[in-house]
């Protein structure tokens, strides 16, 4: 990928996507499970650009959404309304209200009190609402713990026992229709053990269900397989696949799946470019203009992206950061940072880089998710353009924002005008 032709054109920071590759994984994960009735939900909360989304709608994806900004986001972009599923512990009874107006496949219940909301506003709206009920299978997903969300200490779902009376409540409601259920306990995932013991006792338990003659029809295994950021170990998606489909073995559900992460993480890129580099006494820094608020895994939650260096008309082509056709220049510890006012504004921490000049890239891989999508405005900051790669060819998927887009709505409201400028 020519990153030097595309900062050129596109200027810097800016995310690169090879939508290519995206496909490549959404039709492996699929294809993962072909032997079965099966719907892929892609989480939208990866990486919500409405072109990644559109690419995966015409794949007939799904989507897991959490807000009902994300139910809108995914019909915009084309994904059938029979295709998407909403989660989330704190859904707001505007956004009830609304996903059970737009006839959507289902909701996620997380609380008992959730569970009254939406039959209360079901019957205010004289239907019956589809339900799945997260169930928490208090096992460890041996992952960071800001992304664990299995175990009893965690927000999410409720435990066997309360899943179980919200279960039979809801059977003999006239505003409810339990048809799923479901489990998630973590993301970036690298060990499938904690996997399959979920599966199989969230399995169990839906046959319980069953036998109480509660008609479940999907079977929701979350997301959470992790790619390789910084050389972690990863999970095979047959044993994935394979996991899951012995576990349901007997069962007729429509196995869901929702995979953010593993769909987009590989296929995308930040791309920043070197404004100076600064020595102390202890420390090298490599100041770039890229910052936490473009990507800010780095900074919540320490995570380590794979870099490379482009030199004007000279890419880099090999993993030690050597640069060609320039003398053998001595690699240094450094810091890459940001231009944001805090000391948590790093994208990379205690990397060997050759000394770099102004107008150098630095390029962090395996960007795609959770990085623009978490991005923010913060020290007044314009998100980065976002850039798709399809069939060698790049388009622009989002404009870079300006000071007006951010300025104009506070504008009005203070003195009725509307006349901000780049």
């Amino acid at each position: 990928m020519d990153f030097l032709s595309l900062a050129q054109k596109y200027k810097t920071p800016l995310y690169v996507y090879d939508l290519d590759r995206i496909k490549k994984q959404f039709l492996s994960f699929k294809n993962a499970f072909s032997g079965r009735k099966n719907l892929i939900c892609y989480a939208l909360k990866a990486n919500s650009n409405l072109s990644v989304i559109h690419t995966l709608a015409k794949l007939e994806s799904g989507a897991d959404c959490v807000s009902i900004g994300e139910v809108r986001r995914a019909i915009l972009a084309g994904v059938k309304k029979y295709r998407i599923i909403f989660s989330g512990v704190g859904k707001s009874d505007e956004e009830i209200y609304e996903a059970l107006k737009l006839d959507i496949l289902f909701l996620n219940v997380e609380s008992s009190g959730e569970l009254e909301r939406i039959e209360t506003i079901a019957k205010s709206l004289g239907k019956k609402a589809r339900i799945s009920i997260r169930v928490n299978p208090n096992i460890d997903a041996k992952t960071h713990p800001y992304i664990s969300t299995g175990l009893h200490q965690n927000k999410f779902g409720v435990d066997k026992e309360t899943a179980l009376k919200l279960y039979l409540y809801a059977k003999k409601s006239s505003f409810l229709e339990p048809i799923g259920i479901h489990f998630h306990i973590g993301s970036q995932l690298s060990d499938l053990a904690p996997i399959a013991m979920s599966v199989e006792k969230i399995a169990e338990f839906a046959r319980s269900l069953l036998a109480l003659k509660i008609d479940l029809k999907f079977f929701d295994v979350g997301g959470g397989i992790g790619i390789a950021y910084d050389n972690e170990n990863t999970i095979a998606l047959y044993d994935y696949a394979q996991a899951i489909l012995g576990a349901l073995k007997g069962l007729d559900f429509t196995i869901i799946c929702e995979p953010g992460r593993y769909i987009v993480g590989e296929s995308g890129y930040l791309v920043t470019k070197v404004l100076y580099e600064k020595h102390t006494q202890e420390k090298r820094f490599v100041i770039v203009d890229g910052a936490m608020n473009d990507l800010m895994r780095p900074a919540l939650y320490g995570a380590r992206h794979r870099i490379k260096v482009y030199r004007q008309n000279h890419p880099q082509s090999d993993t030690q950061n050597q640069i060609p056709d320039t003398p053998m220049q001595a690699e240094s510890l450094c810091d890459v940072v940001g231009p944001i006012c805090e000391s948590g504004d790093y994208l990379a921490k205690d990397v060997m880089l050759p000394p770099l000049r102004a107008g150098d890239l630095i390029v962090f891989e395996n960007a795609g998710a959770y990085g623009f999508s978490m991005s923010s405005n913060y020290n007044t900051r314009k998100r980065a353009a976002e850039v798709g790669m399809e069939a060698g060819k790049d388009r622009l998927l989002k404009h870079r924002e300006n000071f007006a887009d951010m300025v104009n709505d506070e504008l009005e409201i203070l003195y009725g005008d509307t006349n901000g400028s780049d």
